[in-house]
């Protein structure tokens, strides 16, 4: 079970976007990598496709390290914990003790 999972809100501690804040979009287990929504952007040349057919210059979202990012709960970042809470495993704010939904 992953202490931070698609759609949850983080904030980036290290790196060029520290303190930003945005939406998980997609993680990479394998790699240990999430893509959050406006954050660690790069400039990628890209041909001409169907997609594409002007190609030319794009800006998007690169991937960040899982350990760069902490989860944001009631606006404040805080530690993810695991409880045993009615016969189920839930995520906990070790900051607020609040299960995460």
């Amino acid at each position: 079970m992953q202490k931070i999972r698609k759609d949850d809100l983080v904030k980036i501690i290290a790196g060029k976007d520290k303190g930003k804040t945005g939406k998980v979009l997609k993680m990479e287990l394998k790699k240990d990598r999430v893509l959050v929504e406006g954050c660690n952007m790069i400039t990628k040349h890209a041909k001409p496709s169907a997609k594409n057919v002007n190609g030319g210059i794009i800006t998007q979202e690169a991937p960040l390290h899982i350990s760069n990012v902490m989860l944001v709960v009631d606006g404040q970042p805080t530690r993810v914990g695991f409880e045993v809470r009615d016969g189920k495993k839930v995520r906990v704010a070790r900051k607020t003790g609040k299960v995460i939904g």
